[in-house]
């Protein structure tokens, strides 16, 4: 019997879902060259996982590298997963494009599809798999599948339950696209977009309500930039917290200020817009791991975030600097 030749593919991915489509691929096509994103940190997985197995990995810094590897190889398909360069209509033509999309299309195409599920309070995330069209996540659906997201789900457990789908489902789907299937149209009708995310973006507003607070924190939890506020002027990264559901009723209110800590349990309860929110864990500027928060809010008389007066005491330390800088510009020599 004549074994069955495995097609030939080209991987566009980075990180450990690049790694996880890698390994999808790898069991059922022969993957002839993997392009990773310029700039990124070193892929440790993934380039082991391809230097054992021979395949050549690059940056991809221009996309003459990319039409050149096809021309050359003329693979059967070039997938995409975890890479967020848009691929422009001359290239998509030049070969089969597939593409991994975290989230239930139409809904959700664009950025930050898995965050802005849990920061918007969805109940539902998923994955689609799907030919690329020039329009952004507009291709033909080749699979989908939900998962539920829970009220204590962060981002980086959603990610290791979506990327386990993957690893399990890519190879052969592909396999499939390759031998003709053209999967299903998406309803355009229906759908939306969510718009890149900074860390700029993970501000906590404590005026805002608890669950809207709870949601951003985890929405952002590593290998995200994480949501913060700010202690005496310095940034403090939320790393660990819940909503309290048995929290006194507080008339007098002022989100942000602390009202409980304990200094054995380790934990810190601060005031939000309606209600309470009890803090485990925070990432301080001078600190590579979370710590406990009672460890670095010392006060039930600290308020979390910068107020205007904070602001003032900055702006009046700048001009102090900068004039002192000037002076220093004007003194003879």
């Amino acid at each position: 019997m004549t074994e069955r030749l495995q097609p030939d593919v080209v991987l566009l991915a980075d990180g450990p879902t690049g790694f996880t489509a890698l390994r999808s691929l790898a069991a059922r096509c022969r993957v002839v060259q993997i392009f990773r994103k310029p700039n990124q940190p070193e892929a440790g997985a993934l380039r082991s996982f391809a230097n054992n197995r021979d395949i050549p990995i690059a940056e991809l810094q221009e996309l003459a590298q990319l039409r050149k590897v096809i021309a050359d190889a003329r693979p059967a398909a070039v997938v995409i997963s975890s890479f967020d360069r848009i691929i422009p209509p001359h290239i998509l033509a030049l070969c089969r494009f597939v593409n991994v999309h975290y989230s239930l299309l139409p809904h959700y195409r664009g950025r930050a599809n898995v965050n802005w599920a849990i920061i918007n309070g969805e109940t539902t995330a998923g994955i689609s798999i799907h030919l690329v069209f020039p329009e952004l996540d507009g291709g033909n659906l080749l699979f989908q599948q939900a998962i539920p997201i829970g009220p204590d789900d962060t981002v980086t457990a959603l990610y290791e339950r979506l990327n386990a789908i993957q690893e399990r489902e890519l190879g052969g789907v592909v396999v499939r696209a390759i031998t003709g299937y053209q999967g299903t149209s998406q309803n355009t009708d229906h759908a939306s977009y969510g718009c890149a995310r900074v860390p700029e973006d993970g501000e906590i507003d404590w005026r805002q309500p608890t669950d809207t607070i709870d949601r951003l924190i985890r929405g952002l939890t590593p290998p995200f930039p994480g949501a913060f506020t700010h202690l005496g002027g310095h940034r403090l990264i939320i790393a660990n917290a819940s909503p309290r559901v048995d929290a006194p009723c507080y008339i007098g209110r002022v989100p942000g200020r602390i009202v409980g800590r304990s200094p054995t349990d380790g934990w810190v309860d601060v005031l939000t817009g309606d209600g309470v929110l009890r803090l485990f864990s925070v990432l301080s500027p001078n600190s590579e791991r979370p710590c406990a928060a009672a460890s670095v809010i010392g006060s039930t008389r600290a308020t979390l975030g910068l107020s205007r007066l904070d602001l003032l005491h900055r702006i009046v330390a700048l001009e102090d600097r900068l004039a002192s800088l000037e002076q220093l510009k004007c003194a003879p020599e």
